[in-house]
């Protein structure tokens, strides 16, 4: 990962430091690799003129950040759990949850080594890709299979090998967090002061999410074990499950009503949101997080459209960092399913993120609440639950965020949705497709 950027200006001027490193990929060896550089980072996705499906390379872009960069776990997580709960005076579906939990605390470096972290920082890099897409009567929202009357278009971008990025996680007790992450020249930021979670993106005005503040669902992906403990040890084991030949006990959590009723709006209404861990019954780590919620969108006065949106993690290469156990390394599948009003608008879209982390280090000297501060800009949800358009310049007002101008990057109107359920750009008259 490349932390400096060369003075495009200046040849013999100082090299700038990139608050989100770049990866390697992104600096050819060739001769002309400044210049090269230069057109990446100075570029508009919206030059290249690749035929998907749903938009322009933009959109793409767009659909990619907005579902699989930042999206949140179900529901918040209390930070006054003790990590040595009892297992006792409990059903036997929650007693097993908890044991396992205690297992997987222990596998990840003990109680004393996770309770000594007060804060920590994660650098990574990203490949994501929009690998698939589906449309037609012959889709199921309950099954995968796709009928002979559907069409699938496979997503050019794929021969390209996706967009690569790179990102920067802090994150510090009780429930402040943010995350900077740059794909393709085009970045977005998330996080929460522990009052209220925001995202800044440059389609959209800064904007918080509806209901409590919730943590980010990347922060499960092995980068957080106090996290993950806190959020299962309130959940039920509903069996066993082979993944990977891996023997696993499965754990189930879902929002309950009054939490989802907060996050839903006038138009909008999440029904349900559900994650499921798996746990390796040999290792007691976790080897695969799943998540998937529904929800309904009025998009005219008699018709409703649903979105479906299924998340899939791989958590893998575990590394211990001072005592505790990090996994280095994953890859995040995800299926977005469109249906509701009639059969021909079905659409399914697929797509994909690897990640790995590249360094990772805990208990951050000097990193104070200034670094978890939402932008100036930030403006509430409005009651139909997703904000208006948007400046070009986005302005952060955070330590943690943006020393160097990335690209200007001029979003046109797109027919796409990010699914977190606070967070829209798709045309609800009934008119948008993926």
């Amino acid at each position: 990962m490349r932390t400096l950027c060369p003075n495009f200006d200046r040849e013999d001027g100082l090299d700038t430091v990139l608050e989100v490193p770049i990866p390697e990929e992104m600096f050819p060896a060739a001769k002309n690799k400044w210049p090269n550089m230069k057109s990446w980072v100075k570029s508009n996705p919206a030059r290249s003129p690749v035929g998907f499906p749903f938009g322009d390379r933009n959109s793409q872009i767009q659909l990619l950040l907005g579902v699989i960069g930042a999206p949140l776990i179900p529901l918040p997580t209390p930070s006054d759990h003790k990590l040595t709960k009892t297992v006792k005076d409990h059903p036997i579906e929650s007693s097993m949850a908890k044991y396992i939990i205690h297992q997987y605390i222990a596998a990840m470096g003990g109680d004393h080594a996770l309770n000594s972290v007060d804060s920590m920082y994660a650098m990574g890099k990203v490949r994501m890709v929009a690998s698939e897409f589906s449309a037609g009567e012959g889709l199921s929202a309950t099954s995968n299979q796709k009928l002979d009357n559907s069409k699938i278009v496979k997503i050019k971008g794929m021969k390209h090998g996706g967009e690569v990025g790179g990102f920067v996680l802090w994150s510090k007790m009780p429930d402040l967090w943010c995350l900077e992450l740059v794909v393709s020249g085009t970045k977005i930021s998330a996080g929460s002061d522990g009052k209220v979670a925001w995202r800044q993106t440059p389609w959209h005005n800064s904007h918080s999410s509806r209901g409590p503040p919730r943590p980010l669902r990347r922060s499960l992906q092995g980068l957080d074990p106090r996290l993950t403990a806190n959020l299962f040890t309130n959940s039920i084991c509903i069996g066993e499950r082979t993944v990977n030949d891996e023997d696993c006990f499965v754990l189930k959590l879902e929002a309950n009503p009054t939490t989802l009723e907060a996050r839903s709006s006038g138009n909008v209404e999440v029904i349900r949101h559900t994650i499921w861990g798996y746990f390796s019954q040999r290792t007691g780590l976790l080897v695969q997080l799943e998540d998937s919620h529904l929800l309904r969108i009025k998009a005219s006065k008699n018709n409703c459209v649903f979105w479906e949106t299924t998340m899939e993690s791989s958590i893998q290469d575990y590394r211990t960092i001072d005592g505790i156990n990090i996994a280095h390394s994953g890859k995040t599948s995800v299926s977005l399913f469109r249906y509701g009003e009639n059969t021909e608008n079905h659409s399914r879209t697929r797509m994909e993120e690897v990640w790995s982390i590249e360094e990772v280090d805990f208990n951050i000297k000097g990193l104070t609440m200034d670094c978890f501060l939402p932008p100036s800009d930030l403006k509430q949800e409005d009651e139909v639950g997703f904000p208006t358009a948007v400046p070009n310049n986005i302005k952060s007002t955070t330590k943690a965020r943006n020393t160097a101008k990335l690209a200007n990057t001029k979003v046109s109107p797109a027919k796409v949705v990010a699914l977190d359920d606070d967070d829209y750009s798709e045309n609800f008259d009934g008119s948008g497709k993926l």
